[in-house]
């Protein structure tokens, strides 16, 4: 059913190998590079009340922008909800010190942990209230040489409904482990305000649970500040990833989109405004970005959809006209 990655050897990207800083961890490093990763298979029921949690969480569907509509069940599932579910579920005493889950995560000293982007393609929709089943592989791994040691690690998750051969939603998930101690450049650019959005720390807790994620990071402010060196708790990069997905379909929504790819940049913290930006790059391309009120850019995407599908009636053709 699902196409499997090679060996495992060849996940290491050639780049990676002028990665010649002396670490600490880099020959535990190599050897967990080269081992071969197991495949993990997750089951789940797309429950409508887990869907319901998600709309209340998300600003674009709560009510408060227009009347609630609660998804409907053998519905479609809305684009990017389905980071809503199949998640791993690890006793505590078994998940890392931050919190996180331990399947495909580099050995120490490269533990800090920070969502770094991906890609989503489409092919068919999954099913409110249906079965689905996902398979998790690793199919890649980056050593980064630069001032600061980075090690990328990209997961490949193909979702099927349940009975049926084909992959409804292909997505690779990266993330970048570093070690303690190091942060990120900043990145600035200015553009037309399109939509707002505060997230506070009940918005990471809902976030937090209803993706069954215990990264403390997104929760704990004494662990973000003093292991971590952040400023304050961190925004979930999926919860962003899903908001450049909900604003753009909020103000087209009879878009069809096809493919989805975004790269988070810089941490974004809790209680901040963002504001999301789009412009049109093609007939079926829009670049989307989400940005602090001090004009740091926390992450950028593009999502291809079908030519003629754009809504083009009200609002939407408003928005539109301003990215052409």
């Amino acid at each position: 059913m699902f196409a499997r990655p090679t060996h495992t050897s060849s996940l290491i990207s050639r780049s990676s190998r002028s990665f010649t800083h002396a670490t600490a961890g880099e020959e535990a490093l190599d050897r967990w590079a080269g081992q071969k990763k197991g495949l993990i298979t997750l089951s789940e029921t797309l429950h409508t009340e887990r869907v319901s949690d998600l709309y209340i969480t998300l600003p674009t569907r709560d009510g408060t922008r227009r009347p609630y509509s609660g998804p409907m069940k053998s519905g479609a599932l809305g684009f990017g909800h389905h980071l809503a579910f199949f998640h791993p579920r690890t006793p505590e005493r078994l998940l890392r010190s931050d919190g996180m889950d331990p399947d495909f995560c580099p050995p120490e000293p490269f533990v800090r942990r920070m969502w770094a982007g991906g890609r989503i393609e489409w092919r068919n929709p999954l099913i409110i209230g249906g079965k689905a089943r996902a398979l998790f592989s690793v199919s890649s791994v980056d050593k980064k040489a630069a001032a600061v040691p980075m090690v990328f690690v990209s997961q490949r998750i193909e979702i099927a409904n349940e009975g049926e051969e084909e992959c409804a939603v292909l997505e690779e998930r990266t993330h970048v482990y570093r070690a303690p101690g190091t942060h990120r450049r900043t990145s600035r650019e200015g553009k037309q305000v399109l939509d707002r959005f505060t997230p506070s720390p009940t918005t990471l807790f809902r976030f937090s649970a209803l993706t069954f994620n215990g990264h403390r990071i997104h929760l704990d402010r004494d662990y973000a500040q003093e292991a971590e060196g952040h400023a304050e708790r961190l925004v979930h990069g999926p919860l962003m990833a899903l908001m450049l997905l909900e604003t753009f379909a909020f103000y087209h929504p009879k878009v069809q989109m096809k493919r989805f790819e975004y790269q988070a940049l810089n941490p974004v913290i809790v209680d901040r405004e963002l504001t999301f930006h789009w412009s049109r790059s093609g007939l079926e391309e829009m670049i989307l970005w989400v940005q602090c009120k001090s004009g740091t850019v926390g992450m950028k995407g593009k999502v291809t959809f079908e030519h003629g599908s754009t809504d083009t009636t009200g609002r939407s053709s408003e928005l539109m006209s301003l990215c052409l």
